[in-house]
C-alpha cells in the first residue's frame, strides 16, 4: 500500500506531521475548471464573475479536468518524491497576477 496522500486542504501543517512518517502531503488549487457545473454557471447570474476569473488568467481559458488529474498523478508518482507540504496552483497564472503589484 502506498504512503502517498493527496489532501484537498492544509498541506503545510499536515505535510510536516505526516512527512516524518514518510508520507507526502500536497494540495492542488485549481482555477476555473471546465465542468458541467461551470458551464451552467456561465449561463447564470454568476456568469460575469466566472468570465472575469477566466479573463484574469494569463492563459485566458479554463483548465480541463484532465489537466487537474495529470497534476494529481504527478504528485502521487515517483517524479515528485521530494515534494511535500506544497500547494500546486493550477490556475493559468491567475494567482500570480493577483500577487503582482500593478503599476
Amino acid at each position: 500500500m502506498s504512503r502517498d496522500v493527496l489532501v484537498v486542504i492544509g498541506a503545510g501543517g499536515i505535510g510536516l506531521a505526516w512527512g516524518k512518517r514518510g508520507a507526502r502531503v500536497n494540495t492542488i488549487s485549481p482555477g476555473v475548471v471546465s465542468t458541467s457545473m461551470i458551464e451552467a454557471g456561465l449561463a447564470s447570474e454568476n456568469g460575469a464573475a466566472i468570465r472575469s476569473m477566466i479573463g484574469l488568467s494569463p492563459a485566458g481559458r479554463m483548465s480541463t479536468p484532465d489537466e487537474i488529474a495529470a497534476a494529481a498523478a504527478f504528485l502521487l508518482g515517483p517524479e515528485s518524491t521530494f515534494i511535500t507540504g506544497s500547494d500546486l496552483l493550477i490556475d493559468g497564472g491567475a494567482t500570480a497576477v493577483m500577487r503582482t503589484p500593478q503599476s
